[in-house]
């Protein structure tokens, strides 16, 4: 009865599609999904005519810059992604979360994810209170989920700092230094962490959280995002 009111549509366009939260071939094919090769550490997409070995490192990573100790994306942060990334952050369609949570998981399936516990990104309270929603948290649950690793929402505060939209990478590290604080480091404290968020700009924040994480005893610090921002190495 409920497949009969409510069939299954393309979250994007509503195009009919054979399950809930599926993007249809036409919408699928319009992202620029990170495939191999990629740099193994920050998952950076290489041109695919490149011939690497099996662990190829960007000159970033290859230089001991990697913001964690490695990182993931599903995908390129261009048009199509953004159509669907903002309105999922700042337009309240939650339902994107499936799909793009979906799309994480698979991003993962070519490294061995051995982390203890499973962090969002926090949001702000004042800016969880206007938006009704921290979008890193619902992305999280489904790959806690899939993994079999608790999620932790309550070990890490965030203060309130100005929206970094339009911030290069060095204003971002600044605007970002010290905005998260640990409340219970003994959850912390020998844990291998896999952070969640929507999208990568700079690393910025990523970098800030596996700071204060590993001072408070966290021994490893891994990332996964929807989508990245890609410039040129």
């Amino acid at each position: 009865m409920i497949g009969f009111l409510f069939p299954p549509a393309c979250p994007l366009c509503d195009t009919p599609v054979s399950t809930h939260g599926q993007l249809c071939g036409t919408c699928w094919a319009a992202i620029n999904w990170i495939d191999n090769p990629k740099c193994y550490r920050c998952g950076y997409p290489f041109p695919a005519n490149l011939d690497l070995d099996d662990r190829p490192m960007c000159p970033v990573c290859a230089a001991g810059k990697c913001e964690l100790d490695w990182i993931r994306s599903a995908c390129v942060y261009d048009d199509a992604s953004r159509s669907a990334m903002l309105p999922f952050k700042h337009g309240g369609r939650i339902r994107y979360a499936r799909f793009m949570s979906h799309a994480m998981i698979w991003a993962l399936r070519d490294i061995d994810v051995d982390a203890d516990i499973v962090m969002p990104v926090p949001l702000a309270s004042r800016r969880l209170f206007h938006r009704g929603y921290n979008q890193a948290a619902l992305l999280a649950r489904p790959i806690s989920r899939a993994l079999g690793v608790p999620m932790d929402l309550d070990s890490v505060r965030r203060k309130y700092r100005p929206d970094m939209g339009h911030k290069n990478s060095r204003e971002r590290a600044v605007n970002i230094h010290g905005v998260f604080s640990v409340l219970s480091p003994d959850k912390i404290r020998g844990k291998k962490i896999l952070l969640v968020d929507d999208v990568m700009t700079t690393g910025a924040t990523f970098a800030e959280l596996r700071r204060i994480l590993i001072a408070s005893g966290a021994v490893a610090v891994y990332g996964v995002s929807f989508c990245r921002v890609v410039r040129a190495i």
